[in-house]
């Protein structure tokens, strides 16, 4: 049973970038999909990024295609989200979710495993 951590979410002016990480306590994280998701206050949890087992496929919400990228370091047992041009819509709580399957997988429903979130901030 894999454990997920998030940190890096912090407050930030809008225009700014932010990396966020998801720290996975199961020693075969390479064989997870992994995804990002976000949930802003009143809203539902979106989907925002998601990568295969090897890192060698992702996936995107189209909306935030070429500002945020997704990769992962299976040999540390780590995946990131690097944010760029971060704008006010950004502010949100985001998770990270694992799924023992090839993916990507771009559905909340499809994971099973979810961290606890890291609260993202962005400010105009």
């Amino acid at each position: 049973q894999v454990q997920l951590v998030e940190s890096g979410g912090r407050w930030v002016q809008a225009g700014g970038s932010l990396r966020l990480s998801c720290a996975a306590s199961e020693r075969t994280f390479r064989r997870y999909a992994m995804g990002w998701f976000r949930q802003a206050p009143g809203k539902e949890r979106e989907f925002v990024a998601a990568i295969s087992w090897s890192g060698g496929s992702s996936s995107y919400a189209d909306s935030l295609a070429g500002r945020f990228t997704i990769s992962r370091h299976n040999a540390n047992d780590t995946m990131y989200l690097q944010m760029n041009i971060l704008k006010p819509e950004d502010t949100a709580v985001y998770y990270c979710a694992a799924q023992p399957t090839i993916g990507p997988l771009s559905t909340a429903r499809d994971y099973y495993y979810w961290g606890q979130g890291t609260q993202v901030t962005v400010s105009s």
